[in-house]
């Protein structure tokens, strides 16, 4: 394969070129750390007040001492000087969820700790701070030299690990290298991470959960998401792990929130953790995702979920078991409907097709050295030739991942039961046994047989009739070949008598465990399943399906940096990689489609409207309904509404759930938690005129804090400001 490699000092140029030319204000997602090269003058004239220093400082608090990266997916920013965070209701649903139970039901009820002894610890939540930012793109080009192929990879691992050695001598920061546009450019990123992170507050789901699956991804939204923790430091506000005798954290800055509200044309921006975009894939790419990928995954989960509503709308003890799991297969299953949708009405694929048609012709008559476009030929031979795996691993993530969890817990059990004899030999099945009872134990809490079984049996013939042979599973082709090709039946035989969906079978076996007993677990047609399955990824798919990714991304590099350099006048802005971003744009509704407008905001009137009694997305608080009647808003209308929810041009994806919507001060004005279904195309290709984030207007949050759950004390932890009172710009407003 030839390869078309530009220098780094020509590409870091090329950036410059393409970062500050032809920009406009809603698309891109800004490294914080390069405001001041690249586009704070563009910021500033769309409404900034702020300098890029007071944005993002290593020397100074600033506002990215205030952003949080919530428990690795999710967004939160501190709103006090005693370590109180907030982040969607949904960021923080597993939490309360975990704490929830048929008696203390904290995601139907919610749940707000009126003091500091009553705030919920939760195991392995974690909230991280970013400390620094550097670009070491130049040493670790000096440090690879020459070097290719496999000595090229080696020597990359060695240079990346000294800089984040060096990076972080004599402290206890984190670091990590990440690549940016497909690796032509390289980040560290310092941080610093909390371990004690409590649960303070919770509205309950008909407010927090308003509208649910049905109003997910879609407008006009009424949802309240958010929920309310607290960071906790040792005496010396280090991170530590919980402790009795931890202390809320004092940050280094905490963010003011604004009562002045937020009305259409305002300035608004959005700081967080977005997780992945993919504005630059090529057009093979996106009509896999378009023809194959997308469509696969919506049956697979549309399966799923219309087995667990049905025995969650049924159960109020599977509703809380399920709640979690529910919310994380639903929320990307009607994403993928929209993204499709979407990118079809915008016609992605033609555009991308004409963009590599320009490619071609640039390339041939500007006759740029090192410059050909080979690359898009070797791009489409790669998908042609490596569809298969593709397939191939998604299938396997939704079957196996997202799919019956039966599959996934029985293989904890592989290495007793394929090992028993030598673990038995080495006097190490006791330490086992007592793993997989504590995994099994853990298990149970949040599992129903009956539900599994129908996932199963709605799943199967969806896999075994479009997974590719690689992954396939000759049990399960077996057994539903002898049902007919009937999942029903199929899943009826398998889940009759497995032991791994019984607790007692399984402490039977772990009070008197014996290589016979092994081996019968060994033949189960779960086990056997499970173990077809993995074995087929692991020696068949993931070597060739990583091989398939690191060939793109390499080609990608290539196509993305002779983009560059023969078109540097076209806006370029690095993909989203869950690392610090920041967003901007305006306060603002849309028209996406003829005859159809978004408001940009909506109010408790809209609530009210929806309100259906003892409807599953629909119902509402008796007390939010009675305060709507006293129209007791207190100080938190604008313009006389109590607006709830409000659309923005900020350009978002998965990971700045929670993130703050912060107006031209820095201040406050919402919690940003979803898009719109059309916006859901943005991951792939933006379009300005019908993208838009939706956020939570503070000033509803507040009044369901305050008013609402009657916790003022936490509005008192708070720094309310009002930029209308010019003769005081900052107040205190409790």
């Amino acid at each position: 394969m030839r390869t078309i490699r530009l220098s780094v000092k020509s590409f870091s140029v090329i950036i410059l070129l393409g970062f500050c030319l032809n920009v406009q204000a809603h698309e891109g997602m800004w490294i914080p750390s390069t405001l001041s090269k690249l586009v704070i003058d563009d910021m500033r004239n769309a409404g900034l007040k702020l300098t890029a220093e007071e944005i993002y400082s290593i020397n100074q608090s600033s506002l990215k001492d205030a952003i949080v990266h919530f428990g690795g997916g999710c967004t939160a920013e501190v709103i006090s000087t005693e370590g109180l965070i907030l982040t969607n209701h949904h960021c923080g649903y597993s939490q309360i969820q975990t704490h929830s139970s048929v008696q203390n039901d904290y995601l139907k009820d919610g749940f707000w700790a009126m003091n500091r002894v009553d705030e919920l610890p939760n195991s392995g939540l974690t909230a991280t701070f970013v400390v620094r930012i550097e670009d070491v793109t130049a040493q670790i080009a000096e440090g690879l030299g020459t070097k290719e192929g496999a000595e090229k990879q080696q020597a990359m691992v060695e240079v990346v690990r000294n800089i984040k050695q060096q990076a972080i001598l004599g402290t206890s920061y984190d670091a990590n290298v990440k690549p940016f546009f497909y690796g032509n450019a390289f980040y560290l990123i310092i941080t610093e991470t909390f371990r004690d992170v409590r649960l303070v507050g919770a509205p309950p789901s008909g407010i927090g959960k308003f509208g649910g699956d049905t109003d997910n991804w879609e407008w006009p939204r009424h949802t309240g998401d958010f929920s309310i923790f607290r960071i906790y430091a040792d005496k010396d506000n280090n991170p530590a792990l919980f402790s009795p005798a931890n202390v809320p954290y004092t940050p280094k800055r905490s963010l003011s929130v604004s009562m002045d509200g937020v009305n259409e044309g305002d300035y608004t921006m959005v700081f967080g953790f977005p997780g992945k975009t993919e504005q630059y894939i090529s057009s093979y790419a996106v009509d896999y995702i378009l023809s194959e990928s997308n469509p696969m995954r919506i049956a697979m989960r549309e399966a799923s979920l219309a087995a667990i509503d049905a025995a969650m709308a049924a159960n109020d003890s599977i509703r809380i078991q399920y709640a979690a799991k529910q919310s994380r297969i639903s929320n990307a299953y009607k994403k993928w409907i929209g993204q499709s949708q979407g990118l079809k009405a915008y016609n992605a694929l033609g555009k991308k097709r004409a963009d590599e048609m320009a490619f071609r012709a640039l390339a041939e008559t500007k006759d740029a050295e090192g410059i050909s476009a080979e690359v898009l030929d070797l791009l489409d031979e790669l998908y042609l030739d490596n569809n298969q795996y593709a397939l191939a691993a998604d299938y396997y993530v939704e079957f196996y991942y997202y799919g019956p969890e039966l599959l996934r817990f029985s293989s904890n059990f592989s290495k007793l039961l394929n090992n028993y004899d030598s673990l038995y030999k080495a006097g190490a099945v006791p330490a086992e046994i007592e793993r997989l009872r504590k995994m099994s134990d853990s298990f149970f809490k949040n599992y129903n047989k009956s539900v599994d079984q129908k996932i199963f049996a709605a799943q199967a013939p969806l896999f075994t009739r479009g997974a590719p042979g690689l992954i396939q599973s000759p049990t399960l082709s077996r057994i539903m070949n002898s049902n007919g090709g009937e999942g029903i039946i199929a899943a009826a035989a398998i889940y009759r008598n497995t032991p791994f969906a019984s607790r007692t079978a399984l402490e039977t076996f772990f009070n008197k465990p014996s290589a016979k007993a092994a081996s019968k677990m060994r033949a189960d047609a779960v086990f056997s399943i499970a173990e077809e399955i993995l074995g087929n990824y692991a020696k068949r798919v993931k070597s060739n399906h990583e091989a398939f990714r690191t060939a793109e991304e390499l080609l990608m590099a290539e196509y993305l940096e002779a983009k560059m350099m023969l078109d540097p006048e076209k806006k370029y802005w690095p993909d989203a990689n869950a690392t610090l971003r920041i967003t901007y744009g305006k306060m603002e509704g849309s028209e996406p489609r003829d005859g159809m407008a978004y408001l940009p905001y909506t109010t408790l009137d809209g609530i009210v409207q929806k309100y259906i009694p003892g409807d599953v997305d629909f119902d509402v608080p008796e007390r939010l309904l009675e305060l709507h009647t006293q129209k007791d808003y207190g100080p938190y209308t604008t313009d006389g509404e109590l607006r709830v929810c409000f659309l923005g041009s900020n350009h978002t994806t998965g990971g700045n759930s929670g993130s703050p919507a912060l107006n031209a001060w820095g201040d406050l004005v919402g919690l940003n938690f979803d898009r719109t279904w059309e916006s859901t195309m943005s991951d792939i290709m933006f379009n300005p005129d019908i993208c838009r984030n939706i956020m939570v207007d503070i000033k509803y949050i507040l009044f369901v804090i305050d008013k609402y759950a009657g916790a003022k004390h936490l509005i008192e932890e708070m720094n309310l400001i009002s930029r209308k009172e010019a003769s005081v710009p900052t107040q205190k407003m409790n």
